[in-house]
């Protein structure tokens, strides 16, 4: 069996630098002539200049953060689209809301390089669960799976009991999702006392999966890799049989930078992961994720050279993931809008038996049934998740200017 996607992936450092750096200077001054939002943001740039990590260094970051005001500034895509509507594939809506587009067919967010370090072979029958609606999370299992030669169910989220019932039918070697929803669905086997799942290899993503949750899947006969993706970015890093750390994407060029000044922080330190990302269609230049992270040294023992990091160690704001989905300080303060009964409100995320559980505290002195759902409503609409409503006094939450507190302890 082929151990690794491509030659890529064992090019020398020094290689895969030089055609890195070679690359970005035209890629820098396509994206200064096509797009407007760079033409402003790279202002004076002489794309000629920037063919160094340090040099790179210099240029301002683009947060995700900020998209959301880009893109309602400048509709539908904040000035960030190198192409035409009538070029793009699909858009996806991530929460906010974010737009994304899919910018070609095939492996456009180049996650069959992630899910062959998983295992996934030529002939397979992968079960995707991530969402096919609105969000690209089951587009990006689909065409990964796709590239590679394997056939998919687009099995989506929810439906458990009928997911369950086309995986004994089927009986796919290989899944693809959240962590969560692989549990639930070993657990309602279980329960049901239904022969072990077929499923022996898993590339899981959009939530945290610990080693507990891992050895709890290993024991149930699937081998379950994590990789690291975003629905602008696609694929950014991904585990290998190594299990040290996550191998950096081929397609990419990863910074860790300190999130207030925007440097690169020193080998082995926490910082803000930015990416470049070399998509002629949407151009993401020192595109700073809001995720934390640091770099091992060395290279990874599975032969693969890449760079290599520690995997997700938090946040540089309050913005979580939340089952997979990205929840912003800002949507907190639109469900308290809706509600003049409300004066404050905080969204609490807990983690209990490796799955997120999620409420909002809300002041108020007019609590009721009829409020809580009103406000469970609203949460699902602005955040598209599901909260428990917990109502307390006014003055009863931390002064703190919080909206969002992750209580969560993964690591």
């Amino acid at each position: 069996m082929t151990e690794h996607f491509d030659s890529l992936e064992t090019r020398t450092p020094a290689t895969r630098d030089q055609a890195v750096f070679t690359q970005l200077p035209s890629y820098i001054e396509h994206a200064i002539k096509h797009t407007s939002h760079y033409r402003e943001h790279f202002k004076g740039v002489d794309p000629e200049a920037i063919r160094s990590r340090d040099a790179l260094a210099s240029l301002p970051l683009t947060r995700k953060a900020d998209l959301i005001g880009l893109q309602q500034a400048q509709p539908p895509l904040g000035g960030l689209a190198a192409a035409q509507l009538s070029a793009m594939v699909r858009l996806f809506q991530s929460p906010g809301p974010i737009y994304e587009p899919q910018g070609e067919v095939g492996d456009h967010w180049r996650m069959a390089r992630a899910l062959f370090a998983a295992g996934v072979r030529a002939g397979e029958l992968v079960h995707v669960g991530f969402s096919y609606h609105l969000t690209p999370g089951g587009w990006m299992a689909d065409a990964a799976a796709r590239a590679l030669g394997c056939a998919v169910f687009p099995a989506g989220t929810g439906n458990t009991e009928l997911q369950l019932a086309a995986m004994q039918q089927l009986q796919p070697t290989a899944y693809c999702g959240t962590p969560s929803l692989l549990k639930i669905l070993i657990d309602k086997a279980i329960a049901l006392k239904q022969k072990r799942l077929s499923v022996r290899h898993a590339l899981v993503s959009g939530e945290a999966c610990p080693a507990g949750l891992k050895a709890w899947f290993a024991e149930h006969g699937v081998a379950v890799f994590e990789c690291y993706a975003t629905a602008e970015l696609g694929l950014i890093a991904y585990e290998t049989i190594a299990r040290e750390g996550l191998v950096v994407d081929e397609g990419v060029l990863l910074e860790l930078v300190d999130p207030h000044t925007g440097q690169p922080v020193p080998p082995g330190e926490t910082g803000e992961v930015a990416v470049t990302l070399f998509n002629p269609v949407y151009p993401l230049i020192r595109f700073a994720t809001g995720d934390l992270s640091a770099s091992l040294p060395g290279v990874s023992p599975c032969g693969r050279t890449n760079m290599r990091i520690k995997g997700w160690l938090g946040r540089a704001d309050q913005t979580v993931k939340v089952r997979g989905m990205f929840v912003y300080p800002q949507q907190v303060a639109q469900v308290v809008a809706r509600h003049q009964e409300i004066t404050r409100a905080r969204l609490v995320v807990l983690r209990h038996q490796h799955l997120d559980e999620l409420s909002i505290h809300c002041e108020t002195i007019y609590p009721s049934d009829e409020l809580a759902q009103r406000v469970t409503n609203s949460v699902r609409d602005v955040c598209k998740l599901r909260a428990d409503v917990v109502f307390s006094q006014p003055g009863a939450l931390p002064d703190d200017g919080r909206l969002i507190d992750d209580q969560r302890h993964l690591h």
